[in-house]
């Protein structure tokens, strides 16, 4: 039985489309959360509480993402985990 024919064999163009699909897809959801400090995301928490965004639960010390569902209990996560959904959700609604 003879092998695969070498000039049929496209899984190396293949390989590098999926790379390019990939990078394409990290720059597209990419979010810069290394600027989030304490004081930039007391003001962004603040600001999605005022939006009813974000719902403080001071029994448990937990702030809930309102649209996602999710909790956290700092304020700098919260405001890390709104930019990349918000980014998320916008690249979704770009895509569309």
């Amino acid at each position: 039985m003879p092998g695969p024919d070498p000039h049929d064999d496209t899984s190396r163009g293949y390989e590098q489309f999926e790379k390019k699909q990939l990078a394409q897809d990290r720059d597209a959801a990419g979010v810069d959360t290394a600027d989030v400090d304490d004081t930039t995301a007391q003001r962004l928490v603040s600001d999605l509480v005022d939006a009813d965004v974000v719902t403080p639960v001071p029994e448990e010390q937990v702030l809930v993402h309102e649209p996602s569902g999710a909790a956290f209990d700092s304020s700098t996560q919260l405001a890390v985990f709104h930019r990349g959904w918000t980014a998320g959700r916008d690249a979704d609604w770009e895509g569309e």
